[in-house]
């Protein structure tokens, strides 16, 4: 029998929220699964992986793009993305601009031939930030597809600092219902739980709201 099923979820998300003080901006709802007997140091056992949230993140998510000129006016026409980087910015950029440009962008996407010169330029301050950009597909429509998708994406890591056997993830915002929440939540636990060993590995899951205290899930 599974550990966890939606209702099981629902039912945490649910509390949660109740319990969360009124804010004055929307809240993200996080959910954290902390993991037993698993060696984390092991490069084998870190956890990375990206989930598409089947309810969407319940916030706009901001898509950049390094492209040529011939392909930047396509995209502009188009109005896909949110920023487009054009080659000649690129090789201007200092590590000042990109640390702000990491900051207001969420996912990049480049065109494969200036790959070499991002990794090179910015790829110091990028890397880091587990935001360097993913090759983009051939034409605008493939384009629009992975734009589409990256909007509702989310990175689910623990190779960060001494990797802690924990993983954290948003998984929408207070103002979505418990039952998309739920639904989002699944989709992170099950793609997690292709990673690990066992079910049996989880030592606990919780879910919260940006500043509101956490609930136990299992």
């Amino acid at each position: 029998m599974a550990l966890i099923d939606k209702e099981k979820f629902k039912a945490a998300i649910k509390e949660a929220k109740e319990r969360a003080k009124p804010r004055k901006f929307v809240e993200t709802v996080e959910m954290a699964i902390n993991f037993r007997n698993i060696d984390f140091k092991k490069p084998e056992n870190r956890i990375e992986v990206q989930v598409t949230l089947p309810k969407g993140r319940g916030k706009p998510v901001k898509i950049g793009f390094f492209a040529d000129k011939a392909l930047a006016a396509e995209l502009k026409k188009a109005n896909i993305v949110d920023r487009i980087i054009t080659k000649e910015e690129l090789l201007q950029m200092d590590k000042k601009a990109a640390k702000k440009l990491a900051k207001e962008i969420d996912f990049f996407l480049a065109e494969p031939s200036l790959m070499k010169d991002i990794a090179r330029q910015i790829g110091s301050v990028l890397g880091p930030r587990k935001k360097m950009p993913r090759p983009a597909p051939p034409n605008l429509k493939a384009i629009e597809a992975m734009v589409k998708a990256l909007r509702n994406t989310v990175i689910v890591s623990n190779k960060k600092g001494k990797y802690l056997p924990v993983v954290h993830a948003p998984i929408g915002t207070v103002e979505m219902s418990e039952d998309d929440l739920a639904e989002n939540a699944m989709a992170v636990y099950n793609a997690v739980l292709k990673k690990i060993p066992s079910e049996q590995n989880i030592r606990s899951i919780y879910v919260k709201t940006t500043m509101g205290p956490s609930v136990r899930v299992i």
